[in-house]
């Protein structure tokens, strides 16, 4: 009778816990269970585990088979378990020798014929497996990924055959290094966008700060436009935030593509979207359109047409830049530092105050239109920006506009300021960090408080005109925040719909 130990990997939002693979071969009636918490998934693990032994020319053991996955208070599931499982048993049958199991760690689905396949939330688990100082066992199709987390030595490979063979010192797997070639951002360019300078104004100061922005206008008027190349002239991701960026989206349903590391989401949920879709959900908790828009923009197109509950579900992300999803069993915390970007129509048909004069809604089906969206989530958005629709002359007349690499050096400029000053962007400053780095005079203030007043803006909406106000100066190369810099962001809350 012998128990071999072999370590893997779970998954916990974003952490990846150690779980140890104990396999046990004893005396007995044939037998082979699972035990730990395992799930349905982790519980078929014996079919595919005995197809691949078989198939790969190894015995599988006489007698009852026991694999332990501890610690048993941890939810197990998915496939990853299947090659940790199969080398337990090989190790603890004497198949293949243990004396490099303790310096490894293993993950991979095992197909019938003894295949690897590929898994979600390999460069989660490979920084685990570096952290505690073990080298990471992989498919190859998920080494590309793996292999993106700094300074850990990953293995990757194509069967079972190939890790037994390992073991055994004949053919030795080499550690394996991919460098993702560089891609040309596909996000177009905003010299695109003809006219709208007040509107491309706004954007250039939402990526500045990293605001949220909401636009509107009647359709046709540049609003897609203008969104999806924000992420063309964001500063550039550091390190640290393209990992994190790489780690959520490698927990997704979908493929992360390890060629597309260090490029800034842009995510773009139809309005049917359901608030789980956009939050996360399922179990175990997954994470949804904000996390996977972490460090990137997140655009809501159509905002009156999402349902009021699932825009509801934003309002404490945007303020704290994190999601806590529960469920009965688990619960998972998932960053979502996204930049919100929203656009809608003026009214139900779309064309209010369109120069053709074809609206025909009525006060009332316009405001009731406009209320679809709340008030505290429209509070929490920093500038908003009607973007007119320019009737057949002035579009012909309008010359192209900067090009997104010219604006992009501003912003660069404008968030390294900010970033010396205090090492954040001045979206995500609080109060009192907020009128420390915005050393504005007493006139200054004064113009504020009176604005505050006749607009009747709130506590949260003043301290955000306030960090506008910054991010116009850093623009300006401005120390200090001046009162043009204040009244050009007062400009800003006027389009908000009522």
């Amino acid at each position: 009778m012998r128990v071999a130990t072999v370590f893997s990997r779970g998954l916990a939002g974003l952490e990846a816990p150690l779980v140890r693979v104990e396999a046990h071969v004893g005396g007995g009636l044939p037998q082979f269970r699972i035990v730990g918490l395992p799930d349905t998934e982790v519980k078929e693990a014996r079919d595919r585990v005995r197809a691949a032994l078989d198939t790969s020319r190894f015995q599988f053991p006489d007698g009852r088979v026991t694999v332990n996955l501890a610690p048993a208070d941890l939810p197990k599931e998915s496939g990853r378990f299947d090659l940790p499982i199969a080398i337990g048993i090989l190790a603890a049958s004497q198949q293949v020798p243990d004396r490099e199991l303790g310096s490894l760690e293993f993950a991979g689905e095992l197909g019938l014929a003894g295949e690897l396949r590929s898994i979600r939330g390999a460069l989660a688990m490979t920084f685990g497996a570096h952290r505690d100082g073990r080298a990471f066992v992989i498919p190859e199709a998920a080494a590309a990924e793996a292999s993106l987390a700094p300074g850990a030595r990953v293995l990757a490979a194509r069967s079972l055959l190939e890790v037994c063979g390992h073991l055994s010192g004949i053919a030795p797997l080499s550690p394996y290094h991919c460098k993702p070639a560089p891609r040309s951002l596909p996000h177009g360019d905003l010299c695109d966008v003809r006219g709208q300078h007040h509107a491309r104004r706004a954007l250039e100061i939402a990526a500045a700060g990293g605001h949220s922005l909401l636009m509107v206008g009647p359709p046709g008027t540049g609003k897609t436009m203008l969104a999806t190349r924000l992420a063309a002239i964001l500063p550039p991701m550091t390190s640290g935030e393209a990992l994190e960026a790489a780690a959520v989206q490698s927990l997704a349903s979908g493929a992360f593509d390890p060629s597309r590391f260090g490029e800034r989401a842009v995510r773009a949920p139809h309005h049917t979207a359901s608030a789980a879709a956009l939050v996360g959900g399922s179990s175990p908790p997954r994470p949804g359109e904000i996390s996977l828009a972490h460090h990137g923009v997140l655009f809501l197109d159509e905002l009156p047409e999402f349902s009021r509950h699932v825009l509801e579900v934003l309002r404490e992300p945007l303020e704290s830049g994190r999601i806590c999803i529960s469920r009965a069993a688990r619960q998972a915390e998932f960053p979502a530092r996204f930049q919100l970007v929203a656009a809608m129509n003026p009214c139900p048909c779309g064309y209010l105050g369109h120069f053709s004069g074809k609206c025909r809604c009525s006060p009332d089906v316009v405001l009731q239109y406009r209320r679809r969206i709340s008030g505290p989530l429209l509070d929490r958005i920093d500038l908003h920006v009607d973007v007119p629709a320019l009737s057949p002359s002035q579009l012909k007349r309008a010359v192209r506009g900067e090009r997104s690499r010219d604006v992009a050096a501003r912003v660069k400029s404008a968030r390294d300021v900010q970033l010396r000053r205090q090492g954040m962007s001045n979206a995500r400053l609080d109060a009192g960090e907020c009128e420390a780095a915005c050393a504005a005079s007493d006139p200054v203030h004064e113009l504020l408080v009176e604005a505050a007043s006749r607009l009747n803006l709130s506590a949260r909406a003043y301290f955000r005109v306030l960090r506008v106000a910054r991010t116009i100066a850093d623009l300006a190369g401005s120390e200090r925040v001046a009162e043009g810099h204040v009244a050009e962001a007062l400009g800003y809350r006027g389009a908000a719909p009522t």
